[in-house]
């Protein structure tokens, strides 16, 4: 068919998950420069307002597959369902949300339909492609693009030669726009109970338990971040203190929260969160471009540094050149006074 398909992963909440309302938005882009349409699949216990929601990303065909064994997500039901929409539908390329959800599936899809799958897409592109032995060339491939070598290159890979061209892609990445005018898309309902095999269903879930997240990142307007160069936890301190009166969260970089100054959940980077902030403070932060790739497309970057040639400072807007100890009980004290 040649088309772009989107897998909509369905959140504990019965929602499409924002990663995936992203790759939509990036995949009507790849659709429209292919000249061919954008397909989303959606397997789910019951859609809801879910379709509602993939329609208003211009999605030309929704393929549905509702049962009660689809929800909550395993494995085995789903690999089969995705894997047989792929074999008769046949599409050119295929975007999964870098989730626990579309790691654990897409590698499965790739393997099975023979295919590559490029994982943690910064970028997709699309473009010609010429063979360097054979001079072969490739029309209107998918660029994936994505770090390589802990960071140190940029990496471009294509799939020359198998379909689907696949491609997972963390949350964050990909800015969520909505299509200019909503379109009403083909339904293709498909019948799970004759799709799915008694080995599918080997596995069922007796009982769950899960933790709320406690840290969003991705929906905070102000992120304080930190280095390894703040120096300790307790340093940290002061950034939770600017956080709490401009009305931000805190982050961290991979150093920091390797030393223990910072929990996980708070690392931001290219093995952390993507974010896109109006404001992002970085303390202490050197800028090496695996922090970069999480946050670069921040409105506005304040770095606070003692060296002034930091990486960091080539994208701040603006660059203090100072101690953070000095630094920031300043500004907590000026934006107290000041502000309404």
């Amino acid at each position: 068919m040649k088309n772009v398909f989107v897998y909509c992963e369905v959140t504990e909440e019965k929602r499409i998950a924002e990663v995936s309302l992203e790759l939509l938005s990036k995949g009507r882009k790849l659709a429209e420069t292919l000249g061919v349409k954008l397909e989303a699949v959606v397997l789910t216990d019951q859609a809801g307002d879910t379709l509602d929601t993939i329609q208003e990303f211009g999605v030309d065909v929704i393929h549905l597959a509702e049962s009660k064994e689809l929800f909550p997500y395993r494995t085995l039901p789903h690999f089969r369902v995705v894997h047989t929409i792929f074999e008769k539908e046949q599409p050119e390329i295929a975007l999964f949300g870098a989730t626990s959800v579309g790691r654990d599936l897409a590698p499965r899809i790739a393997s099975a339909l023979r295919c590559g799958l490029t994982a943690d897409c910064t970028s997709l592109e699309i473009g010609d492609h010429v063979d360097n032995k054979t001079g072969k060339e490739y029309k209107n491939m998918l660029y994936q693009i994505r770090p390589a070598f802990g960071g140190n290159i940029i990496a471009t890979i294509v799939n020359p030669e198998t379909r689907p061209q696949m491609a997972t892609v963390r949350e964050g990445v990909m800015k969520l726009e909505k299509a200019d005018k909503k379109k009403i898309a083909e339904i293709k309902n498909y019948k799970v109970e004759e799709i799915l095999k008694p080995e599918d269903l080997v596995i069922s879930i007796i009982e769950r338990h899960i933790e709320p997240q406690k840290v969003n990142l991705k929906g905070a307007g102000i992120i304080v971040s930190g280095g390894y160069g703040v120096g300790s936890k307790e340093n940290f301190k002061l950034l939770y203190d600017l956080a709490a009166v401009l009305g931000g969260e805190v982050a961290a970089t991979r150093a920091a929260v390797d030393a223990g100054y910072a929990e996980h959940e708070r690392q931001v980077g290219q093995t952390g969160v993507t974010v896109r902030p109006k404001l992002y403070i970085a303390c202490g932060i050197s800028g090496a471009v695996q922090h970069r790739a999480g946050m670069d497309q921040s409105a506005k970057i304040i770095s606070i540094n003692t060296d002034p040639n930091a990486p960091i400072n080539a994208i701040a807007d603006y660059a203090v050149t100072g101690d953070l100890m000095e630094v920031l009980p300043k500004m907590i004290a000026y934006y107290k006074k000041y502000s309404k």
